[in-house]
Order: structure tokens, then C-alpha cells, then sequence
């Protein structure tokens, strides 16, 4: 599991604390006590502040209480293994 907002690291799938706001693609200010899944297969992107991505990301991205989000996320990740397991 990645946790975290670390740049240049080889993921697809992270859970991350979620930002109070962004600008120009950088955190400003603190972070909220609640977290998002940032899911690079289903085409987010991690510079892009919550409100500036599509519902349908929206509604992957949450935001989700840690227990929650570790449970949604967990399960993003399975969805993921069986779509590639059914090609």
C-alpha cells in the first residue's frame, strides 16, 4: 500500500491524507483528517485538486475515514487484479 504524496515512486493505487486545497498542482496550507484513493489506472491524476477531477473519480477518490479508506482501497486494488485476470 502506498500512503503518502511522495513524487517520482512507481505507483498505480495510493490512499493519501486529503489536501485542505491545492494550487497549481501543489499543496497549500494542511491537510484534512480524512483520506482519498488516488487510482492512476482509472485515470486520475495526483496533482489534480478533488474538485478539479470528473464525479466519476470523485466518488473513487471519497473522502473516506483511515478504516474506510484502507477497506475501499484494499478492494480497488482487487478490482483491479480480476480485470486483469479476465483478459
Amino acid at each position: 500500500m502506498t500512503i503518502g504524496t511522495e513524487s517520482g515512486r512507481n505507483w498505480m493505487v495510493a490512499l493519501r491524507r486529503q489536501q485542505i486545497h491545492t494550487a497549481e498542482g501543489q499543496p497549500t496550507g494542511c491537510y484534512t483528517s480524512t483520506f482519498e484513493i488516488i487510482c492512476r489506472d482509472c485515470g486520475d491524476d495526483p496533482s489534480r485538486d478533488y474538485t478539479n477531477v470528473p464525479p466519476r473519480l470523485q466518488h473513487i477518490r471519497g473522502p473516506y475515514e483511515i478504516d474506510a479508506g484502507l477497506t475501499v482501497y484494499e478492494a480497488h486494488i482487487a478490482w483491479h487484479e480480476e480485470l486483469a485476470h479476465a483478459r
